[in-house]
């Protein structure tokens, strides 16, 4: 990148009032990328994280765990259109049970954790651009749910795709909004501070912020960590869990030989002759579930000290500028991950919770999993799962990757899996209701469309009327 495109990128994000602290991050980035670094962690850098603290070996008296939650914050990352999905609206207004988006239920989650423990529980969205008005609206449906001097929703910062050829901003006349895009959930720490709501969280009262992705609801606000983590005295958290060959692809906590401190690898960090070991689950037994436990005291002195420059590893990720047409330009999107922060904080702690606090939605399997009575939506509004384990699903990509093309063929909703190990589907297939699943089900290509009629049992051999 030369001199005069990055001014050309600096002067852009000035004129679209992003924030001085995030475009002095950006210009970091970019000094970066012009050096050729990757953010590469190889193989031979690090140690497996092996034993790890677990949340059930932790002893947390109900009034500690009280004290705890009553200063604790929850803030979600929803900055997120689910556009490999095929959305174009916030991933969080997308319905999940009962007519209920992940937004309501979120809600509805904190309001019982209120009502039961009789706390404040400021719940806090970090939107993007793309998702800020959509979401706002959704809130004001939901009477009573801001606190007192705590904003519900703030806004991460913006930077603009650079074309992979040259690293100059990309321009995009077709839709200009697509020559931005967020610097990844890793511009938490400068967006809390650049809005201000840092401050607010602290002026208020509040100490400890759980943090986790809006489309994962499994990470409801949880009193037992609150009350270990504050007990812990530590300044960071991870939460983790035990990996399985479904979660290879995940990122994973491990042990920096040069100084014995904790960092996060992930796909992107990772060269392609080194994946074998990423992906070992026996190697790297915990993934990391991006569920977060923050000191908002520690952090604010923390940034205080440090600036907005952090020195997060830069994940350098290449997509086309408009990510529904392949044959657009190619672009590079700076960003960094919140979770990599951990490599920073100095007696960061990571802990082992159970399979239930991660049960994130990104693609239309896991959509149908979590409609499905493999679930029920429990009173405090979390789904607990009603078999275990639970069935692995793999639709055809062609034909249900988008949820227009999901819902489109499961017009009356996901078959029973209750009975099924696995399902998987080749070609398509609309399932008409009342379709039952077992063992392995399984679906082959056909010629042509095919139906699932009303009723059928489903199996290793297909379909059974």
């Amino acid at each position: 990148m030369s001199d005069s495109a990055l001014r050309q990128a600096q002067a852009k994000m000035r004129a679209a009032g992003v924030a001085d602290a995030a475009i002095e991050v950006f210009t970091h980035y970019v000094g970066q990328l012009r050096e050729g670094i990757t953010g590469e962690i190889g193989e031979d850098t690090i140690d497996p994280l092996v034993d790890p603290l677990q949340l059930a070996d932790m002893a947390v008296s109900d009034d500690a765990a009280d004290t705890a939650l009553a200063r604790t914050a929850i803030l979600k990352l929803n900055g997120g259109l689910g556009t490999s999905m095929g959305m174009d609206m916030p991933k969080s207004l997308l319905k999940v049970r009962n007519g209920r988006s992940f937004l309501d239920l979120i809600v509805e989650q904190v309001q019982y954790v209120r009502r039961v423990h009789d706390v404040r529980l400021p719940v806090v969205f970090m939107n993007s651009f793309r998702t800020d008005a959509d979401t706002r609206l959704a809130l004001a449906r939901h009477e009573d749910l801001a606190v007192d001097g705590v904003p519900l929703t703030f806004l991460q910062n913006q930077e603009p795709k650079l074309l992979a050829a040259d690293l100059t901003p990309v321009t995009w006349r077709a839709d200009p909004s697509l020559e931005w895009c967020p610097p990844g959930h890793g511009d938490l720490y400068t967006a809390l501070v650049s809005s201000g709501t840092l401050a607010r969280l602290l002026q208020a009262g509040f100490r400890y912020a759980s943090i986790s992705n809006s489309d994962n609801l499994g990470a409801a606000p949880d009193a037992t960590i609150a009350g270990w983590f504050a007990a812990s005295g530590a300044p960071y958290a991870a939460e983790l869990c035990r990996r399985t060959a479904a979660d290879r692809k995940g990122g994973h906590l491990a042990v920096r030989r040069s100084d014995g401190r904790l960092v996060l690898r992930d796909t992107a960090q990772t060269a392609a002759a080194e994946m074998h070991y990423f992906t070992d689950e026996h190697r790297h037994p915990y993934f990391h579930t991006n569920n977060l436990w923050i000191d908002l005291e520690q952090l604010a002195a923390f940034l205080a000290d440090r600036g907005p420059i952090l020195g997060l590893p830069l994940i350098r990720n290449t997509k086309t500028v408009d990510p529904s047409d392949p044959s657009s330009p190619e672009v590079v999107q700076i960003e960094t991950a919140m979770g990599a922060a951990i490599e920073l904080f100095e007696g960061a702690k990571a802990i082992v919770v159970e399979r239930e606090r991660f049960l994130p939605v990104k693609t239309t399997n896991d959509l149908l999993l979590v409609r499905s009575d493999v679930y029920r939506l429990g009173l405090d509004r979390t789904l607990q799962p009603v078999v275990q384990p639970v069935p692995l699903i793999d639709l055809d990509r062609d034909h249900y990757t988008t949820v227009s093309k999901f819902e489109a063929r499961f017009p009356s909703g996901p078959p029973s899996l209750r009975q099924a190990s696995s399902l998987t589907v080749r070609g398509d297939w609309t399932f008409q209701e009342a379709v039952v699943a077992t063992g392995a089900a399984s679906l082959g290509p056909a010629d042509a469309p095919g139906t699932v009629p009303t009723g059928a049992k489903l199996g290793p051999g297909g379909v059974r009327t």
